[in-house]
């Protein structure tokens, strides 16, 4: 009856459809020196898994370079990062601040060309006195020749 029930969990086994705690007992009979000469077949596979899981390595693992060499390597492109990023910023503050003064001459300018221009408009009313003084003459003048005509001197 033990060996029937070993068949069929060696069938669920290979159609992988087994537990764990199936697995461990299909181990365990097969670890037992007493096993059915038609199952001895899987007893071989069965200790290899013990005895493989088992094994350790005395080889130590050496790390190679490259690994310490990678990091140097990123943390250099970090910086090289960091830096272009920083002299891209302080460039374009540069660059305001000399918007900021061309701004600031251009206003000083134009405030100068408003003064000279406001100058100008006060000669200008000067004129405009001087034409009003001109037109009272012209019609002065107009009076004065109407005048003659009227009281022409016999």
């Amino acid at each position: 009856m033990e060996s029937a029930r070993i068949e069929k969990l060696l069938e669920k086994y290979y159609e992988a459809e087994t537990t764990l705690k199936e697995e461990k007992e299909l181990k365990d009979y097969f670890a037992q020196s007493d096993v059915p000469a038609h199952l001895t077949e899987h007893k071989g596979m069965f200790n290899y898994f013990n005895d493989s899981s088992l094994e350790t390595s005395s080889r130590s693992i050496k790390l190679s370079s490259r690994t310490i060499a990678l990091r140097w390597l990123s943390v250099a492109a970090m910086l090289v990062f960091f830096v272009s990023v920083f002299s891209l910023y302080q460039q374009n503050e540069a660059e305001k601040e000399e918007a900021r003064l061309a701004y600031q001459e251009t206003q000083k300018a134009l405030e100068l060309i408003s003064k000279s221009l406001n100058k100008g408009a006060g000669a200008i009313a000067q004129l405009d006195n001087f034409n009003k003084g001109t037109s009272a003459m012209a019609e002065l003048q107009a009076f004065e020749n109407t005048q003659s005509k009227v009281f022409v001197a016999d």
